[in-house]
C-alpha cells in the first residue's frame, strides 16, 4: 500500500466520524502521525476540495467529495428511489437500500424517510454495520446456503423470505428486510424498513418482499 495515500484516506474517514470538524492536532493524533505530516495531508486534500478549514481553523469534509460520490452505484440508486418511496408511503416508515460491502459488513446506500408520518427513524446514508447484525445483513446471510452454527434469525429469515431484527442497529428500532432478487449467484443488495414499532411484522414483511421483487425486476 501507499503509506501516504493510506494516511490521507484515514484523515477523510476520521472527518466522516466527526462532522463538526477537528483541529490539526486532533487529526494528527487520530491518524497517528506527526503534526507536520498531518498538515501536508490536510493541505493536499484541501487543494482537491476534499476538506476545508473554517474561520476557527477546524477542518471538516469538503464539497469535492459530493462530485466524487455522485457516480457510485448511480444506476442502482436511480432505479431504487421510486421503489423505496412507494414502500415508505405504504408502510409510513423509513425505507432503506443496503449493499454488501465485503464478507463482514454491509453499507446503507440510501434511506428514504416518510413524508407524512408523525415520527420516523433516521439513519446516516453510508454507514457501515456488521453483516451479522440487523435485518439487512441477516437477509443477505439468509440468501446463502445454511451453515452450521448460524443464528436462528438467519434460518427463520430463509424460511419466511424476509429478516426481522429488534434493537440490533439502534435501541428500540425494528428492522424488516428482504434480499433483492437479481438472478446473480451472490446476493449483494437488500431493501427494508426501519421503524419504532411493528404491530404486524408479517404484513410489513410482505410489503418489503414485494418491493424487493419490483427492484429486482428493474435490475434484471
Amino acid at each position: 500500500m501507499s503509506k501516504t495515500l493510506h494516511h490521507g484516506l484515514q484523515v477523510l474517514e476520521l472527518l466522516v466520524a466527526h462532522p463538526q470538524g477537528l483541529s490539526l492536532t486532533e487529526i494528527a493524533e487520530g491518524v497517528g502521525v506527526h503534526r507536520t505530516v498531518a498538515h501536508r495531508l490536510v493541505r493536499t486534500l484541501a487543494a482537491h476540495h476534499l476538506c476545508r478549514r473554517d474561520r476557527f481553523k477546524r477542518i471538516s469534509l469538503g464539497t469535492g467529495l459530493v462530485r466524487l460520490a455522485e457516480p457510485v452505484e448511480q444506476d442502482l440508486r436511480t432505479l431504487a428511489r421510486p421503489v423505496l418511496e412507494e414502500l415508505t408511503d405504504a408502510a409510513q416508515a423509513s425505507a432503506h437500500l443496503v449493499v454488501r460491502e465485503d464478507a463482514d459488513q454491509v453499507r446503507m446506500l440510501m434511506i428514504v424517510e416518510p413524508r407524512r408520518a408523525r415520527m420516523h427513524v433516521a439513519f446516516r446514508s453510508g454507514q457501515l454495520d456488521p453483516i451479522g447484525r440487523g435485518s439487512a445483513g441477516l437477509a443477505l446471510l439468509a440468501a446463502r446456503p445454511a451453515r452450521p452454527g448460524e443464528r436462528e434469525e438467519v434460518t427463520r429469515a430463509r424460511d419466511r423470505g424476509y429478516a426481522v431484527s429488534s434493537g440490533e442497529i439502534a435501541p428500540g428500532i425494528t428492522g424488516i428486510s428482504a434480499v433483492v432478487p437479481t438472478g446473480r449467484d451472490a446476493a449483494e443488495t437488500s431493501i427494508g424498513l426501519s421503524l419504532f414499532e411493528a404491530p404486524d411484522p408479517d404484513a410489513l414483511g410482505r410489503l418489503v418482499v414485494a418491493a424487493a421483487g419490483r427492484l429486482g425486476a428493474l435490475l434484471r
